[in-house]
């Protein structure tokens, strides 16, 4: 099942590994990807994986969660992320990007970070201005001017990051959320960004375009969301234009869970069952029985991280592990297992 292809949208998957966004943190300090970033997702669209996911890429400058990582808020921007696009799909590779904003997580020093309420993730961290309303309308308006560029750049699909703490997932979160206007307090409330954000990225989106939105399904935290509440949330603006959900959890407090194989799969699970979105779920994931049993659970994808990062070829070795004889590149032929 885990080499089965899956469609969405129009969007044609050759099979079920996803490789989520990762932080590279090598981007120049103006945004700009580096040659670093066009070898390293080339290489697993030759190791044949179905999607590939770039890293959180700032929708703002004062967005991103280091002044290390990628943008996408200006024109410039646009040629570095088209020759990663570009790359992939001349490897035969299918590519999305995450949009985000860090919110009060961000990190870069010359700006001043922004939440939904003053309140610092930690005392490490500086406390943050609250957007006003015109503000979070300014936000909303970069989100989908960086969805125009990563259409003209070529992206299969997007993902909006509603994940880890960051601004989105901070409204979503009675935790970082403690405002009293139309975006604070009940779920309607507090998952109307995530809503307003979805209708303008769609609004500028060929159709053929997919949305992803990655969550963070629990908080780990009393009075905090849980499986449960982030998919009563997500039913509120699925509407709006989401097309998959990429299921994560935790970071919008220190808090650490305790990680093992497939610990967020459960999350998933709940999350498909209530919401009856397809998802993409994972967690520390590394060999391919694993990942079989993901899909089997009932999982439409598995997210595959840090062993994609020791081994970009994880695909090739895994088909042949499961059994399943699928394309090689021409020029790694004679290296098949056999």
């Amino acid at each position: 099942m885990l080499f089965s292809p899956m469609t969405i949208r129009e969007l044609k998957l050759k099979n079920r590994i996803v490789m989520p966004p990762m932080c590279m943190y090598v981007a120049d300090h103006d945004g700009r990807a580096i040659n670093w970033h066009v070898v390293h997702y080339a290489s697993r669209a030759i190791g044949q994986v179905g999607l590939i996911i770039v890293e959180a890429t700032g929708v703002e400058d004062r967005g991103r969660i280091t002044d290390n990582d990628l943008g996408i808020w200006e024109d410039g921007q646009i040629d570095g992320l088209k020759r990663i696009v570009d790359a992939v799909h001349h490897c035969g590779g299918k590519i999305a990007i995450q949009l985000g904003h860090a919110g009060r997580k961000s990190t870069v020093g010359y700006t001043t970070p922004v939440a939904p309420s003053a309140i610092a993730f930690s005392k490490e961290y500086r406390t943050p201005k609250e957007l006003t309303k015109s503000e979070i309308q300014q936000v909303i308006e970069k989100f989908a001017k960086a969805a125009n560029r990563a259409a003209t750049a070529g992206f299969d699909a997007v993902e909006i990051h509603a994940a880890h703490g960051y601004l989105i997932n901070e409204f979503m979160s009675p935790l970082a959320n403690k405002r009293e206007d139309e975006y604070g307090g009940s779920l309607e409330n507090r998952v109307r960004l995530l809503g307003e954000v979805l209708s303008a990225v769609r609004s500028v989106l060929p159709s053929k375009v997919v949305i992803f939105v990655r969550v963070s399904a629990h908080d780990y935290e009393p009075d905090g969301n849980t499986p449960e509440i982030t998919a009563d949330m997500l039913n509120l603006v699925k509407d709006k234009g989401i097309d998959c959900v990429n299921v994560s959890s935790g970071a919008v407090t220190s808090f650490a869970p305790r990680a093992y194989p497939g610990y967020q799969i459960p999350f998933a699970l709940t999350i498909r069952d209530k919401t009856g979105l397809p998802v993409i779920g994972g967690g520390l994931i590394t060999e391919p029985i694993q990942a079989e049993t993901v899909i089997k659970a009932g999982v439409d994808l598995v997210y595959i991280g840090r062993e994609l990062l020791r081994n970009p070829y994880f695909p090739l070795k895994a088909a042949h592990t499961l059994g399943q004889d699928i394309h090689w590149p021409q020029p790694y032929e004679r290296s098949k297992y056999r």
